[in-house]
């Protein structure tokens, strides 16, 4: 902000997918960014989207923005000791209860007057949040110019609509398109397990008269929020390796309720991201045959939005294969029943595996992914 309360053009923004535990690959990333930055207390990243678990993230960054490397130390020491019952209740009297309300819900349906709302209670999450983030710190982040935006993104279960609430300077203004919209908020606890309430496994979050689960969902265009909130330039993590083809197998057996379940998480959480940067990468490439001068005197309101995406190098589903055996006995004999205690389960092991021998494996993968381009993202953010 300058001397007459203007905003500076906020350059970068910084988008944080979806994935559940596999959002500890992000502060890896940041870990990296900060490492190269010659200057840890600048924030490097003005705007911040953040959609399900990556919303934690970015709202831990928003909160201490002032001072980067400190938000990123605090995100990597709770991810590096993280455990399951720090994000939903692990214990077999938690996992059994849950287990006895499903099962009572299936066979007794008409009997049972409180079904129940989710397949795990992630009271303990709200916990973790209330006791590391500060949000009183988004906006004195802003008033000294150290953070322009922060949107953290959730879907309507009533309205269908992809919601993202933002937190910025007041020169942002709120935005309207096809079953998305952008609304102004005070970013707090409810917003952030509102957007990473994934479908079926965790309750949905009640905000002012809306119920809202995962942001992933009905997520069209995930890197709007940034190009809404002016960024020119997009640092986008995402949670699968790029442009991954598996072989196609024949295959006897019939796939798991894990593998299904894996493979429509999947579908929520990565699909819409790699198909709306394929979108943003035709536009860019349609604009730039077209003269700056001539896009102004056609009314052509676009602009070309320049684009870095880090993803991991390694299938993340198979190093969750690896370490599912950390997980708590309770959760991994609920996993072992729908078959997600195997390498075709991974996927769906991976969204759950909130265990430091997991965490920690993914911030040090997207750590040395991040260096592994050390002079390409020094150059990209002018570190």
């Amino acid at each position: 902000m300058d001397v007459h309360g203007k905003a500076k053009s906020p350059g970068t923004a910084l988008i944080l997918t979806g994935g559940g535990a596999r959002a500890a690959y992000q502060v890896g990333v940041l870990l990296a960014v900060a490492k190269l930055s010659r200057n840890s207390h600048r924030n490097p990243f003005p705007i911040l989207c953040g959609t399900s678990a990556g919303a934690i993230n970015a709202a831990g960054v928003a909160c201490l923005a002032d001072n980067f490397g400190k938000a990123v130390s605090i995100l990597a020491s709770v991810w590096r000791d993280m455990r399951a019952h720090d994000i939903y209740r692990a214990d077999a009297l938690g996992i059994g209860r849950s287990g006895a309300r499903w099962l009572s819900s299936l066979t007794l349906g008409w009997l049972i007057h409180n079904p129940p709302h989710s397949l795990l209670d992630n009271a303990p999450l709200r916990k973790l949040l209330t006791r590391h983030l500060d949000f009183k710190g988004i906006d004195r982040s802003i008033a000294r110019g150290a953070l322009h935006a922060v949107s953290i993104s959730a879907s309507g279960y009533e309205s269908g609509e992809n919601i993202s609430f933002f937190q910025a300077h007041p020169s942002a203004q709120p935005w309207r398109r096809v079953q998305r919209l952008g609304i102004r908020a005070q970013i707090g606890v409810d917003h952030l397990l509102a957007s990473s309430a994934i479908p079926f496994i965790f309750p949905a979050t009640r905000i002012h008269r809306e119920y809202f689960g995962d942001g992933s969902m009905r997520q069209l265009a995930p890197i709007s929020p940034a190009i809404h909130l002016g960024a020119e330039r997009v640092l986008i993590i995402g949670g699968s390796r790029k442009n991954e083809h598996l072989e196609r197998r024949r295959v006897e057996s019939h796939p798991s309720l894990a593998q299904i379940a894996g493979h429509a998480l999947s579908s929520i959480f990565l699909d819409g991201l790699a198909v709306d940067i394929e979108r943003m990468q035709r536009i860019n490439l349609t604009l730039s045959s077209i003269p700056p001068e001539l896009r102004e005197n056609a009314g052509i309101p676009l602009r070309p939005v320049k684009t870095l995406i880090i993803s991991p190098s390694e299938r993340l589903d198979r190093i969750a294969a690896d370490h599912a055996g950390a997980l708590p006995w309770a959760v991994r004999a609920l996993l072992r029943g729908v078959g997600a205690m195997n390498r075709h389960g991974g996927a769906l092991t991976s969204y759950l595996l909130f265990e430091k021998p997991f965490t920690r494996t993914l911030i040090d993968l997207g750590y040395a992914d991040t260096m592994a381009r050390s002079v390409e993202v020094g150059d990209f953010l002018n570190l």
